[in-house]
């Protein structure tokens, strides 16, 4: 009798464990997720401080949260952080476009496996945006840097397709590096997807977007564009920030046109079907 109760509660123990890792699980990667769309709002912040800094209105004074956020913008052409954003956004445009035929290098954990090279990538990409993004976002914060002013100039539609593009990429960063890192760390092993965690994913960036993105992510083209009307010379940073901005615009736009076919062809199916069904009627009703 005393055994078949241990056993009850070490089954019960073990039901709670699975579920609180489960809910952990879900909490972190989301939160490790929305690392990509917060390197977006970096580089906006950087791109306004650079137009700032050309009209000699940058903050003086250097304390110590500004130091790496000084690095970003002026010590390094290309930092690692638009390397990183760069080669994720081109990624995710190839496996948009594709439909995720061709696919880049996976690093999903194989049980068994001792030396997992790709893990361990995943885990220098996470850990080094993760530590670009917290260092550079507290020194724009301790700047004063604040890109809102800018959004005003872009249109809703733009909006909207940059929007689409941004959770596509970030779909594909959560999918390619942040969960297989994840179920390393609390399982050992890769875990199947659940729409549970899209959703919450999804969810998150809608707020992050409504509360700061949509409001500043316009400064990355527009920061460039006022530079150009001002013949103030485009930097680095103005480029990239430029340039990035576009090519999640084009993943947007790719899925868009996705879902504009795909809702012709079931259009077209439908009406098909429905002149077979005319046809076959008309045979049966001449055969009667």
């Amino acid at each position: 009798m005393a055994s078949i109760k241990i056993t009850r509660l070490n089954k019960i123990t073990e039901n709670i464990l699975m579920k609180w890792r489960g809910a952990l699980r879900i909490f972190t990667t989301t939160l490790l997720s929305l690392l990509l769309p917060l390197s977006f709002l970096l580089l906006a912040r950087l791109s306004t401080a650079d137009y700032l800094l050309s009209l000699n209105d940058f903050p003086a004074a250097q304390p110590p949260s500004l130091v790496f956020f000084s690095l970003l913008l002026n010590s390094i052409p290309l930092s690692p952080l638009h390397i990183l954003v760069s080669l994720l956004c081109v990624a995710s445009l190839v496996h948009t476009l594709n439909n995720g035929r061709i696919t880049f290098p996976s690093f999903s954990v194989s049980p068994g496996t001792t030396v997992r090279p790709r893990l361990y990538t995943a885990w220098i990409v996470l850990c080094t945006l993760q530590v670009c993004v917290g260092l550079g976002i507290e020194g724009s914060i301790g700047a004063g840097i604040d890109g809102s002013g800018f959004g005003h100039e872009r249109n809703f539609i733009c909006r909207i397709v940059f929007f689409l593009g941004l959770y596509a990429t970030t779909e594909y960063w959560w999918r390619t590096i942040v969960k297989p890192v994840v179920d390393d760390t609390i399982y050992g092993f890769e875990v199947e997807e659940r729409w549970v965690e899209r959703m919450v994913m999804g969810v998150s960036l809608g707020c992050l977007w409504w509360w700061r993105l949509r409001d500043e992510v316009e400064s990355l083209v527009v920061v460039t564009e006022m530079k150009r009307e001002m013949d103030v010379g485009v930097g680095m940073v103005d480029f990239m920030g430029w340039w990035l901005y576009y090519l999640v615009v084009t993943i947007g736009m790719v899925r868009v046109l996705k879902g504009l076919i795909w809702f012709g062809l079931i259009l077209l199916y439908r009406k098909v079907e429905q002149v077979r069904d005319e046809n076959d009627s008309l045979r049966v009703e001449e055969k009667v």
